[in-house]
């Protein structure tokens, strides 16, 4: 007998975090065989590939399909990666958790090996992503950036074949993935600060859902939420989308949160970010309080340019 289904993209790495959650789940619910099913969805993210998801609309882009199984009952849990969640979710779903996170830092996979400072000027560097694409441009303006689309493999196979010279993963990813070894350099967050929720994994269910809510509370990590309240808080005041290079990453301990949000110019050469440090409980307050800082300072046409 089915307990819950998970509602998941189909890609090997949203795969490969479906099942981490369902095995947890089963573990800790004490359940066996398929009481616990995957339903892959396939959402219009996966399906626009000729074009920048931030010409398409954003986020949401990868959780719409998924989010309507979950309303209208085909699935009471749905697994996300934290970055691709948009700051408002529908009306009737929540997070109820997320598992631990992984690295937070991005990789860079260059085909003749090395890291930013050993590629050569011009270099064509591979990107879906405007955070990356501005943060590159900022520490190596000569680089050209191209969009480059599709999942962690199709990516290293571009790569591999040349189609461009470099491109960036979440290490997390290549991690989960076992790919880890393919990357020629890790950047550090204090230079390449990570997109908010990265190397999160999000579990959402109905809000009405007691019983599937208290499920996910079993395996959920609290430090990582804490973590995403400040960075998702941050996000949300800047109305953050694909459309605008944002980063923002929160790190906790037993002494409180301390948390960096940044916005970039999406040619990198302007950037503005705020810190903010304080206790567990006041997280998302941070988060927000840093949000409104940087549109005090940063011009009015920097969101509209991104």
């Amino acid at each position: 007998m089915t307990e819950f289904t998970i509602g998941t993209r189909g890609s090997p790495l949203a795969l490969w975090q479906a099942n981490t959650v369902r095995a947890r789940l089963m573990a800790a619910l004490g359940l066996s065989g398929d009481a616990v099913e995957l339903a892959v969805i396939k959402t219009s993210g996966d399906m626009i590939q000729d074009r920048a998801l931030s010409q398409a609309g954003g986020k949401g882009l990868f959780t719409k399909e998924i989010d309507e199984a979950q309303l209208s009952g085909r699935a009471e849990i749905a697994v996300h990666s934290a970055k691709d969640m948009p700051t408002v979710l529908p009306d009737g779903l929540v997070i109820a958790g997320y598992l631990e996170r992984e690295d937070v830092r991005d990789a860079l996979i260059c085909r003749n090996g090395g890291g930013l400072a050993e590629l050569p000027q011009g270099a064509v560097v591979g990107t879906a992503s405007l955070r990356r694409q501005a943060l590159l441009k900022r520490l190596r303006p000569d680089l050209k950036t191209v969009l480059l689309r599709g999942n962690v493999e199709t990516r290293l196979r571009k790569v591999a074949e040349g189609e461009v010279d470099a491109t960036l993963l979440a290490l997390a990813g290549l991690k989960r993935l076992g790919y880890a070894d393919r990357a020629t350099a890790i950047l550090s967050a204090e230079d390449f600060p990570p997109a908010v929720g990265q190397g999160a994994i999000a579990i959402t269910t109905r809000a009405d859902d007691v019983r599937a809510l208290e499920a996910v509370r079993r395996i959920a990590d609290e430090p990582t939420r804490v973590a995403l309240e400040a960075e998702r808080a941050f996000l949300r005041v800047l109305d953050g989308s694909c459309r605008t290079p944002i980063a923002g990453h929160a790190t906790v301990s037993a002494g409180g949160l301390h948390f960096r949000g940044m916005i970039l110019r999406v040619d990198g050469s302007e950037f503005y970010e705020e810190f903010r440090t304080g206790g567990h409980a006041e997280a998302a307050a941070l988060g927000a309080e840093a949000g409104h800082a940087v549109l005090a300072r940063a011009p009015a046409d920097i969101l509209a340019h991104a």
